[in-house]
């Protein structure tokens, strides 16, 4: 497969994922028009990543059955209504509404992610997959850096008319370059649902996958949904153009992932995923020692963002081993138990940061970490009995 091919793919998808995260440092700039609270505009991200997760429960599993490429196309098409709702919101309900409704619609990423996997060659699997995941993850935190410039300077309902237009020409340029592709499989939606629950009844490492990425992003969510926040006051007092420009800081994390995918390929992913989750439990203790401190606040972004990307690549490779007809299905189930972990995260970030601020964010973000470790052990005790 040819890299600049795979690079299309990559941006294509950063580009679909990015809609999720724009909300986030204008979080602070929304409650203040809208005259609610930080608990109260804490909905409007937990409501985009719950509405991810169920367009990638329901949606994405249809790229095992329908040609691929209208259906990424019409996902991305959907992607530029939704965000022109959010453009034209006038209060908070309009608002919540207009993010479910762009997270359900962002599901081309996770549909590009296993056609990416299925177009190469298996030894070169977890590279092409690293590499469109660092497209994925870099779209994630750059959304937050341009959200941030943006608000500040033309307003927070800005972005998402320009997002809107990005996905329109994005639609543009997918249905140009993207191959066509016909599934093989013949069965009934209902049935095509019902095989899901079989797969993961069936797959301990499809399990034990889905619960560590879930606390691992479910941790990263809790971080960035209340940075806003924290920045916000003393000793920074920054706005959210600042909050938006320590997503850049966490790039340098994201440019790892194809090397992670490279080591995933040569050792294995077990080796990958406890490696991510040491980092990432080593990012919150930095936060909470450091976290009032320049360099220790982003010195702890780039742990964060390393250790998320490393975790999320060393799962996916996993899955990725199993049968390829199953694919689609497979990351639908993984993203859409991913962005449940994220949508808890969110809720529990904004209520620790209501009732005990920044150690009680860094006292919930450890926590779910330390949940990831059990998941850890429990998958190595399950594949051990599997064997």
């Amino acid at each position: 497969m040819r890299v600049s091919f795979v690079w299309m793919m990559a941006i294509a998808s950063g580009a679909s994922v990015a809609n999720l995260y724009y909300n986030q440092p204008l979080l602070a700039k929304i409650a203040h028009q809208f005259g609610v609270s930080a608990a109260d505009v804490g909905a409007i991200p937990m409501l985009t990543q719950v509405g991810y997760a169920i367009g990638v429960l329901l949606i994405v599993p249809l790229g095992d059955r329908l040609e691929r490429r209208r259906l990424i196309v019409t996902m991305t098409i959907c992607s530029a209504i939704a965000l022109l709702m959010a453009a034209m919101a006038t209060n908070l309900v309009w608002m919540s509404v207009a993010s479910f409704a762009i997270g359900v619609s962002a599901v081309s990423a996770q549909i590009l992610v296993p056609f990416a996997a299925q177009l190469c060659e298996p030894a070169q699997r977890g590279k092409v997959v690293g590499m469109v995941m660092s497209g994925l993850f870099i779209g994630i935190l750059v959304a937050r850096t341009v959200s941030g410039l943006i608000g500040q300077q033309l307003g927070w309902h800005a972005m998402y008319w320009i997002g809107s237009g990005v996905m329109i020409l994005l639609a543009i340029v997918l249905s140009k370059q993207l191959p066509r592709y016909q599934s093989g499989l013949r069965m009934a939606y209902p049935a095509l649902l019902q095989s899901m629950v079989e797969l993961l009844k069936q797959e301990p490492a499809l399990q034990a996958s889905s619960w560590i990425g879930a606390m691992s992003f479910g941790a990263f969510s809790v971080f960035w949904s209340t940075l806003v926040f924290f920045v916000a006051q003393p000793p920074y007092q920054y706005g959210s153009d600042i909050a938006g420009l320590f997503g850049l800081i966490g790039v340098v994390g994201a440019l790892v992932a194809p090397i992670v995918g490279k080591i995933a390929d040569r050792r294995s992913p077990s080796f990958t995923v406890r490696l991510g989750i040491l980092i990432t439990t080593a990012s919150f203790l930095v936060f909470w020692l450091f976290g009032e401190q320049l360099l220790g606040l982003i010195f702890g972004v780039i742990l964060l963002d390393l250790g998320v990307q490393t975790t999320q690549i060393s799962n996916q490779a996993t899955i990725y081993r199993l049968p390829a007809e199953f694919h689609s299905r497979l990351n639908a189930l993984y993203i859409t138990l991913y962005f449940v972990g994220g949508a808890l995260g969110s809720y529990l970030g904004t209520t620790a940061w209501n009732r005990a601020q920044w150690n009680g964010v860094c006292a919930i973000g450890f926590t779910m970490m330390l949940f990831a470790w059990f998941g850890l052990f429990w998958r190595q005790q399950r594949l051990k009995n599997v064997a």
